[in-house]
């Protein structure tokens, strides 16, 4: 069983039922055809697939669910950030007990003034509260979103303590400076990078390849990042369609309504409000993508 993320993986959206909870059926669909493009893996519940929004409970029965309908736990990640630490210990008891390994952990992301030791401290809660040797952790950077950084010596003391327990970071800072800091600091972590434009450099500098967003609605672009065709500029402007929008979530949702001609990908939790459609963005993607395609 792989003892850490390398190589193609992508941050799962999440799929909704009208009533709001967890379409397993269409998440399954999902997953497959990805696999189906060069994907690795999946990762469920994370930034990209709302993953603050849903609770235990419902990670948990979604990812019972996908095993269920045969996707292999050794190709599944799952989000992992709670507030309550405790609810960190359930979801990652929980998920181990199904088979998983893969476990992203935020940092503590409400107070915004924890120390380096006060977040080195939490990981270690969860880590212990855990308790189990099966667990692969990976470190979640995202300080535009959780609002808390991960210090590279929080990164380097956390897989001296724990080693292949501590198995990851995944750097989504957008800084490719930040993910050289986390490669000098604690080069034995496998270190992925959201921001698709950085994946060819990651790799060539050590990374272990990428947890990706837009690969959800471009596959064989960020497939050819990580081959290192000479796609970056068009894989900038594919990005800048999504990112530049007023909500990265809606507009991802709502390409991926268009590309399937299925309107339930609209769907998406409070607070977020989903667009209302997706075509023109889907058309503009499809100008960026053909040429990856033939």
């Amino acid at each position: 069983m792989t003892e850490a993320i390398r190589g193609f993986w992508v941050a799962s959206a999440t799929p909704l039922a009208a009533d709001g909870s967890v379409d397993s059926v269409k998440l399954v669909a999902h997953a497959k055809q990805l696999f189906g493009k060069g994907v690795d893996g999946v990762v469920l519940f994370g930034t990209t697939g709302e993953g603050t929004s849903f609770n235990v409970t419902e990670r948990v029965a979604t990812i019972e669910a996908v095993l269920k309908a045969g996707v292999p736990a050794e190709r599944i990640g799952i989000g992992g950030g709670f507030p309550a630490i405790s609810d960190s210990i359930a979801l990652t008891r929980a998920v181990l007990g199904l088979g998983l390994r893969h476990v992203l952990i935020l940092p503590p992301y409400f107070d915004r003034s924890a120390t380096p030791e006060g977040i080195e401290d939490a990981f270690a809660a969860v880590i212990d509260g855990a308790a189990d040797d099966r667990l692969r952790a990976y470190l979640y950077h995202i300080p535009q979103i959780s609002g808390v950084a991960i210090p590279t010596r929080v990164a380097a003391s956390l897989r001296k303590l724990y080693g292949k327990v501590v198995a990851g970071l995944k750097d989504s800072s957008g800084d490719f400076k930040q993910f050289q800091a986390f490669r000098a600091a604690a080069p034995e972590l496998a270190i992925t990078v959201g921001n698709e434009t950085d994946i060819a450099r990651a790799i060539a500098g050590g990374g272990a390849g990428t947890i990706c967003g837009m690969a959800n609605i471009a596959p064989e672009l960020v497939k050819a990042m990580i081959d290192r065709k000479d796609v970056e500029a068009r894989m900038q402007a594919a990005v800048d369609i999504v990112v530049k929008s007023p909500s990265f979530l809606t507009t991802l949702k709502a390409i991926l309504a268009a590309q399937t001609g299925d309107a339930g990908w609209l769907r998406v939790r409070p607070p977020l409000r989903a667009l209302s459609d997706g075509a023109a963005l889907k058309a503009k993607l499809d100008e960026l993508t053909r040429p990856v395609l033939v």
